[in-house]
């Protein structure tokens, strides 16, 4: 039984399934404008020490149309005071906390202390709402999670290693594109490798890992935190940039997934985020759906 969502290493391949049919289940009441609130009276703390678009407006649109609040906040845990006491205050307080932080060690501990359910909204080593997004937009493009291949092209940083943790439990081949130097952490791929069904593959070489493909997945070159990295991974990952040519190496039908923001010119050229492959919009939305199953799962 879920009672925090850390990390999608810590779900079973049924819980993220359930997860999923539940989102798709929301996503079809919202468009379907059917009013379902089953966390009247409920209260989210929404705890924010990064700034954020997709994630504070899906978060706060989510518990607004489930029937309850979400209190924005935003501040630099354990820094004013401890992480336990704020937990301890949370908790007195509110039915659920999600957490958007720097620190994975820091959400860890404010779980641990907080008696209610705890969301990991992104952290510096997982990103796992985002990808549980990411699976619900692919699904809905691809019908099928057997036998898809995902080719991540870019930095093995905390969204690879939750595609990582997503295809250890669900049977999907996924491949890290990247220079040497910028791999994923080793104990993630090696986790992946250890408990997955399809292929974990690291590799430097583009066309052999992109080859196959049926969705081509990068994020931002130097993540928050990283500014001071800006030019010099500019240069190792210019060869790795998501433009035609690359895209023309994956199958036919191949979908585009970035999970935003996108640096236009860097990472991805404006003809792959604006062409008919492009999904990063469904993922987006997706975002609403996907929080409001985890929402509903821990707080209900």
């Amino acid at each position: 039984m879920m009672n925090d969502f850390l990390s999608l290493a810590d779900l079973s391949a049924d819980e993220i399934l359930d997860l999923l049919a539940l989102a798709d289940d929301l996503k079809k009441k919202r468009d379907q404008k059917l009013a379902y609130r089953p966390l009247e009276g409920k209260t989210l703390a929404m705890v924010f020490e990064k700034p954020s678009l997709r994630t504070r407006m899906t978060f706060e649109v989510g518990i607004y149309e489930l029937g309850g609040l979400g209190i924005f906040y935003q501040t630099k845990l354990g820094e004013r005071e401890s992480v336990p006491d704020v937990a301890r205050n949370l908790e007195r307080w509110v039915d659920g906390i999600m957490a958007r932080t720097y620190s994975h060690e820091v959400l860890v501990e404010l779980a641990k202390y907080a008696s209610v359910p705890v969301i990991n909204a992104l952290t510096d080593q997982e990103h796992p709402c985002q990808i549980l997004a990411d699976a619900q937009a692919l699904r809905k493009h691809k019908g099928d999670f057997a036998g898809l291949k995902v080719a991540f092209v870019g930095d093995g940083n905390n969204v690879f290693a939750s595609w990582a943790h997503f295809a250890a439990r669900i049977p999907i081949d996924l491949t890290l594109v990247c220079p040497a130097g910028y791999e994923a952490d080793p104990k993630v791929v090696e986790f992946a490798r250890a408990h997955a069904k399809g292929k974990i593959v690291v590799t430097q070489d583009i066309e052999s890992g992109v080859a196959g493909a049926d969705a081509v997945y990068t994020d931002v070159w130097a993540s928050m935190g990283q500014e001071e990295e800006t030019a010099l991974r500019a240069k190792a990952f210019a060869p790795y940039q998501v433009n035609d040519r690359l895209m023309a190496m994956a199958k036919k039908d191949a979908v585009f997934m970035h999970c935003l923001p996108a640096h236009r010119g860097s990472e991805v050229t404006d003809s792959v985020m604006d062409s008919p492959q492009s999904i990063v919009f469904d993922q987006a939305e997706s975002r609403l759906h996907a929080q409001k199953a985890i929402m509903i799962t821990l707080m209900k």
